[in-house]
């Protein structure tokens, strides 16, 4: 009788949660009831029957110097998750994103459990940014899942064995997404201008840029009387959020989760903070103003360290700004305005930006199996190799 499997899951934030709770459902479906999955994540991977021994909205952390005031909180994180694996023992763990948190989680596991199978699912974008990231990550897991084509020879190059699963929000099924449904149930007639504002899934995120869009909103609706707005939530700052957007001088449509991609459809333009999300939208075929700010000396180092001219995925594909970025002290909300008012008064600009979003997305790669699938399969394959 063979040994029943048991593989640990790790993200410490939304969208790692949502790549969790993707292969958690690929994993499940191949190896049926001989698999347990344990881990560490949020909503969606709950869902799938994955219960957290804590909360991973605290670890959601950007900057440096975030990263240094949440320090102590994130270590507690750290060395609560690395006894869970030494209670739990699976015979593999997946990292998924949050470099911080989860290289930091695997060095640890190396040193006190180095018979558990390490695999990393998103790698660093080194060819943007810090390339000995590569090494260092070679040196702490045992394979890696990467999102791009372009991630692999990086990797490879230090010997890391490398499987390209692909980006799942190049591969969202957006087919039961209905805008008009989504319009007509908050009372959105089909031809009011309708702005989807997406303040971000890091609770820092949304301290620093709900206020942005607040003003932004506010001055494009002074020159729009008729606009309608929508915010989308997401699960892991959902109450944050609505806080802060109840608060707003004007009405909100909040938007949970579950209805975000027909959200997207119905909008006629998305104001969002940079982020896989930006693909999301993309695939939706809605034109986007992307805008980002972290803390300004995070911001002074990151500047020296990047050397990518754009940071939304798919103005990085087409290698031209496509969807307009504001970055740090750009992001204002006259900038923003100018941006958003220009293309809900122009249909055709915004329409020609979606369909080269579109087609810089293409290029990226989609079709095929899903990156789950993808991702599920390749996990298998490591473990059964490691057995032999």
């Amino acid at each position: 009788m063979s040994e029943p499997t048991k593989i640990m899951l790790i993200a410490a934030e939304a969208s790692g949660d949502a790549l969790g709770a993707g292969l958690a459902k690929s994993l499940k479906e191949r190896v049926g009831t001989d698999l347990t999955l344990v881990g560490v994540g949020g909503p969606r991977m709950a869902a799938e029957g994955i219960k957290s021994p804590f909360d991973i909205a605290e670890l959601s952390i950007l900057g440096w110097i975030d990263g240094i005031k949440a320090y102590g909180r994130v270590k507690k994180r750290i060395d609560e998750t690395v006894a869970f694996v030494l209670r739990e023992r699976p015979q593999a763990i997946v990292l998924i994103d949050s470099w911080g948190f989860t290289i930091r989680v695997a060095k640890a596991v190396r040193k006190v459990a180095p018979e558990i199978t390490l695999i990393k699912y998103v790698g660093p974008q080194v060819w943007a940014s810090r390339p000995k990231r590569a090494k260092v990550l070679a040196s702490a897991v045992d394979h890696l899942l990467a999102l791009y084509t372009i991630d692999a020879p990086w990797f490879e190059r230090e010997g890391l064995p490398t499987t390209v699963v692909g980006s799942s929000a190049l591969h969202i099924d957006m087919s039961g997404a209905d805008g008009d449904a989504f319009r007509a149930k908050r009372g959105i007639a089909a031809d009011a201008p309708l702005l989807l504002v997406l303040p971000g899934s890091r609770p820092s995120e949304i301290e620093r840029m709900t206020s942005v869009y607040e003003e932004t909103v506010k001055r494009v609706k002074s020159q729009i009387p008729g606009l309608q707005v929508a915010v989308i939530a997401a699960g892991t700052v959902a109450d944050d959020v609505a806080g802060r957007v109840a608060a707003w001088p004007f009405r909100a449509h909040l938007v949970q989760e579950d209805e975000k991609y027909a959200a997207m459809k119905a909008a006629n333009l998305a104001l969002a903070t940079s982020g896989t999300v930006s693909s999301e939208i993309g695939m939706a075929g809605t034109p986007m103003v992307i805008a980002y700010r972290i803390d300004n000396l995070s911001y002074a180092l990151m500047k020296r360290l990047v050397t990518a001219k754009y940071i939304t995925m798919l103005n990085i594909a087409a290698d031209r700004e496509v969807a307009p970025e504001f970055i740090q002290h750009d992001a204002t909300p006259e900038n923003l305005t100018k941006a958003v008012v220009e293309r809900l008064a122009n249909p055709d600009l915004a329409g020609a930006q979606a369909k080269a979003q579109l087609e810089a997305l293409e290029a990226l790669g989609g079709g095929g199996p899903h990156p789950s699938d993808i991702a599920a399969d390749a996990v298998l394959k490591v473990l059964a190799d490691r057995k032999v």
